[in-house]
């Protein structure tokens, strides 16, 4: 078989990674990914039990992938990717914002949102919570729209806004990471790049799906795609989030009631006074157990669903 100039980079473009809370290489495989991946790996950490995809192409190339193919066909909603006018996104998005509101309010409270995508949630946490919003994004395309609805933010991804040190400008009171801190492909760098743009006693907010060792919240044909699996690389626990969050420097201050909500939430506050070696993991041997029990629930009850 002839491999094409183009596909030769392609590949070349992706490089292996170990896990990225403890940093083991040691790793097992989960068994059934492949049949829904396309044949792409997603691991398990032998050590904590870290869900991770080992092979990866950079940060940018991923950022390109969310900025110019996922959100995408903005006038037509038959054919987006990708777009926080779903009525499912806009309720994660204002389950996050009230929970915010109630655990630190936000009324007159500076936020920076890293991966503001379309700035539905900036602009619910202006006009609704009377915060002051502002935004990091890397598309061009959705920047322009955040400035058009006057809200202020960064054309760039998080390695940009660094590299322009801006992180030496101006400090937020909150730093949120919504369903992004997963797609990052070093996940521990944006967690440190937040707690530098945070004022000392600021928090972090990340918000992801609630999915790992909870019940079964919905087929796993729809939680893994053929897509490349790169683009949701991480995949946390509620373990496995509040420790990498405690490795970076973030006393947990808050977590929502993640076992019956389809939504995982976790507040850190920037503290100097962390233990960044007293954290928990979980048991790999558990994790690969779920996801095979996850896998055989599927295809017994939801194999040939058809979403309408």
């Amino acid at each position: 078989m002839t491999v094409s100039k183009a596909e030769r980079g392609a590949m070349n473009s992706y490089r292996d990674y170990a896990c990225d809370l403890c940093g083991s290489a040691a790793a097992a495989p989960i068994a059934s990914a492949p049949f829904y991946t396309n044949g792409q790996a997603i691991n398990v950490c032998r050590q904590c039990g870290f869900v991770y995809v080992p092979r990866r192409r950079p940060a940018k190339a991923i950022a390109d992938v969310w900025s110019d193919e996922l959100f995408q066909n903005e006038g037509d909603m038959s054919v987006t990717s990708y777009s926080a006018r779903v009525p499912a996104i806009k309720a994660r998005q204002l389950f996050v914002a009230e929970t915010i509101d109630t655990e630190l309010g936000l009324k007159g409270k500076s936020l920076c949102d890293i991966g503001a995508g379309e700035g539905q949630f900036l602009a619910m946490v202006k006009d609704e919570y009377g915060g002051r919003p502002y935004g990091i994004e890397p598309s061009r395309r959705l920047c322009a729209k955040l400035t058009a609805g006057g809200l202020e933010n960064f054309c760039g991804a998080i390695e940009d806004y660094v590299e322009a040190g801006q992180t030496k400008k101006e400090t937020f009171d909150v730093v949120t990471m919504m369903w992004t801190l997963e797609c990052s492909s070093a996940p521990r760098d944006m967690l440190k790049t937040a707690r530098d743009l945070l004022k000392d006693g600021g928090h972090v907010v990340v918000a992801t799906g609630s999915r790992v060792l909870v019940p079964f919240k919905k087929p796993l044909q729809f939680y893994l795609s053929p897509q490349p699996v790169d683009t949701h690389c991480l995949r946390f626990s509620a373990n496995s989030l509040r420790a990498i969050l405690t490795v970076c420097g973030f006393r947990i201050t808050f977590i929502n009631r993640y076992i019956d909500q389809d939504w995982l939430v976790v507040i850190g506050e920037k503290s100097d006074d962390v233990d960044v070696t007293k954290w928990q993991g979980d048991s790999f041997a558990d994790v690969l157990d779920f996801f095979e029990r996850w896998h055989q629930e599927s295809q017994k009850h939801y194999a040939n669903y058809v979403d309408t």
